[in-house]
């Protein structure tokens, strides 16, 4: 239990919090303010590619390629810009303020996508990225500082708040999907502006939840001595105006363009986060560096994870049957698939976590991270098999193999991303930590917007077929196996490189 005589990596004296459900208070705070952004975020995520199609290409095929570029670069940017998000809490405002003026942005962007204008639309997209910049790395980050130093209790914390995060992806597809194509419209024609509008709410319900609930935090988090004058947040909010159109200005590049920007990003964040590794010792070196590789295998990862809400979208509308007698399952509800599974299998996963634990056979985090590429790998495998043995008279393969492809990438998920927050709070430069987790969401963009460049080229320049869903995912199989092999092999390395953490 987390005590007065609790300190945390930074140390810093913990307060004495009390203890609900055996974890701090204010993570339930802090999972239900999660809850409500997720919200707003999947909310729009089974509509986007779609919307884009529909609106912005009069429903033609041939806007399937932009449409997944589209969708990998705003991802890859909503990521990205968590570097500048860690940075903007650690120095200037403190993660509490950066939370709530990312809230008020996000929120902004996304009543403005609800106009339908590709301009407005685009500028909408950009400013939800510098919001989510703000926003997530932090909340992030004041989890990881409700836990002592030395608390055992940390990884399972994490995975607590990854259900909070799952919970709300869960249920905003279904209401978004409902609302969209049976209250408002039809499933021929679904009103996304309805979509959008909902998804706006929820971001207003997050920001206000954090808002009055933060008294619970007892100051973690709060502006250091340094950064209490309350101009430094409007500041920060004119910088994020100005951000808006660079923002506008990169979407618009979208694809390998994009790449080389983020790769340069990506490039930079490592030798800050190497020379304060570095200043700090020889043991914080290893373990930056032990953390910097596993980021590279965290862009594989997500470079074929997130076909969710691209090329699997496309699949899902057109080449999976999803017929039963005369009704037709919505394609926005097979996002919450993903989510339900990591409600379930969460506790499941953090069970088996403690109990091999106990028995010492618990699989280090690198190997953790292997297990986690190999999954993914292996639904890959499944829609190989449909696509060449189960394809329908139809010309669709069988409404289950997505749904397992899913639940089977769910799984894959946990072995993987909740332990990648709990390793972030870990090994990163005790004095950089906001920036080492805007580094693990610069990863993850850097794998979304690829995700976005294979995706496009899954769909090709007529809109997805059997034949290239097949070719595509073909590629995905044997990329992701190889690099969880390799993994496995180097994570002996890796671990030693860690000091002991586990």
């Amino acid at each position: 239990m987390s005590g007065a005589a609790d300190t945390n990596r930074d140390g810093t004296v913990l307060p004495e919090f009390k203890q609900v459900m055996g974890h701090p208070q204010p993570l339930w705070m802090l999972f239900m303010s999660e809850f409500w952004e997720r919200f707003a975020f999947y909310g729009i995520r089974w509509a986007l590619v779609l919307y884009i199609v529909a609106q912005f290409h009069s429903g033609s095929a041939t806007g399937q390629a932009a449409a997944n570029l589209t969708y990998g670069s705003y991802l890859a940017l909503v990521y990205a810009v968590a570097i500048f998000g860690g940075y903007v809490a650690d120095k200037v405002i403190g993660y509490q303020r950066s939370i709530l003026t990312g809230a008020v942005f996000m929120a902004a962007g996304l009543f403005m996508i609800t106009l339908p204008n590709q301009m407005l639309f685009n500028l909408g997209l950009s400013t939800i990225v510098v919001g989510n910049g703000l926003f997530k790395p932090n909340i992030s980050t004041i989890v990881g500082k409700c836990y002592s130093a030395g608390d055992e209790r940390r990884d399972s914390g994490f995975t607590i708040f990854y259900m909070g995060i799952n919970a709300g992806a869960f249920l905003s597809p279904l209401l978004t999907s409902w609302l969209a194509e049976n209250l408002f419209g039809t499933d021929a024609m679904p009103s996304y502006k309805v979509v959008f509008l909902t998804a706006s709410v929820g971001m207003l319900i997050s920001l206000f939840w954090f808002y009055f609930g933060r008294r619970a935090l007892q100051g973690i988090g709060a502006p250091q001595a340094d950064q209490q004058n309350r101009m430094r947040v409007v500041y920060v909010a004119i910088g994020g105006i100005i951000a808006v159109p660079i923002i506008y200005s990169l979407l618009s590049l979208g694809g390998t363009k994009l790449q080389y920007v983020l790769s340069v990003m990506f490039v930079g964040l490592c030798v800050m986060l190497m020379v304060e590794g570095i200043k700090d010792g020889a043991v914080a070196r290893d373990k930056t560096i032990a953390m910097l590789l596993i980021f590279t295998f965290n862009i594989m990862f997500w470079m074929f994870f997130e076909q969710a809400g691209s090329s699997f979208t496309f699949l899902a509308d057109q080449i999976v049957n999803r017929q039963f007698g005369s009704w037709t399952f919505p394609t926005g509800w097979f996002q919450s698939v993903n989510a339900v599974a990591i409600i379930i299998f969460a506790p499941i996963v953090a069970w088996v976590w403690v109990a091999l634990s106990k028995m010492k056979m618990n699989p280090s985090i690198p190997r953790k991270f292997g297990l986690g590429l190999l999954f993914n790998g292996l639904a890959f495998l499944l829609l190989m098999f449909a696509l060449s043995s189960l394809i329908g008279a139809d010309n669709k393969i069988p409404f289950w193999t997505l749904v397992a492809v899913y639940l089977i990438q769910s799984v894959g998920e946990l072995c993987l991303s909740p332990i990648g927050l709990s390793m972030v709070t870990k090994l990163a430069p005790v004095r950089l930590v906001g920036l080492g987790m805007g580094g693990w969401f610069l990863s993850t963009g850097i794998g979304n917007n690829l995700s976005g460049i294979f995706a496009s080229r899954v769909s090709g320049e007529t809109g997805m077929t059997t034949a290239s869903a097949l070719s595509g995912y073909t590629f995905g199989f044997w990329a992701l196996t190889a690099a969880g092999i390799v993994l496995f092999l180097i994570a002996p390395r890796v671990q030693k490189l860690m000091h002991g953490v586990k």
